[in-house]
C-alpha cells in the first residue's frame, strides 16, 4: 500500500514482531489503530507498558510515541494489523469520490 486505484481514508500494513525483538518507537501526526491477530507480547505508549494479545485492538492518538515488543522467549511471533488515518487522508477520498460520482 498505496495502491494508484486504491481510495481509502486510511492507510495500513500487517507487522510483525519476532520474540526477543520491538518495533522501533515512534510518532506520528495520524490517528492510529493496531488489531493483535496472533501472539502475546506488550505494547508502550507514552512510558506505559500493557499486554497486547490476539484479539486486542488499541487506538494511539497523534503524537503518542508507541512501539511493540514481543519478549524473548516468546512462543512465536506478535502480528498485527495497523491502520492509520488523518485529515488528508479524509479530504482526498471524499475528493476522489465525489469525482468519480459525478
Amino acid at each position: 500500500m498505496p495502491w494508484p486505484l486504491l481510495n481509502a481514508p486510511f492507510e495500513g500494513c500487517w507487522s510483525i514482531v519476532e520474540p526477543g525483538t520491538s518495533s522501533r518507537p515512534h510518532e506520528h501526526h495520524e490517528y492510529e489503530i493496531w488489531i493483535a491477530a496472533k501472539g502475546e507480547g506488550e505494547i508502550e505508549a507514552d512510558g506505559v507498558r500493557r499486554p497486547f494479545k490476539a484479539g486486542d485492538v488499541v487506538h494511539f492518538t497523534p503524537h503518542t510515541e508507541h512501539f511493540a515488543l514481543n519478549p524473548k522467549g516468546a512462543d512465536g511471533n506478535l502480528e498485527f494489523y495497523s491502520i492509520w488515518w488523518d485529515t488528508e487522508l479524509a479530504v482526498a477520498f471524499l475528493d476522489q469520490h465525489q469525482a468519480s460520482a459525478e
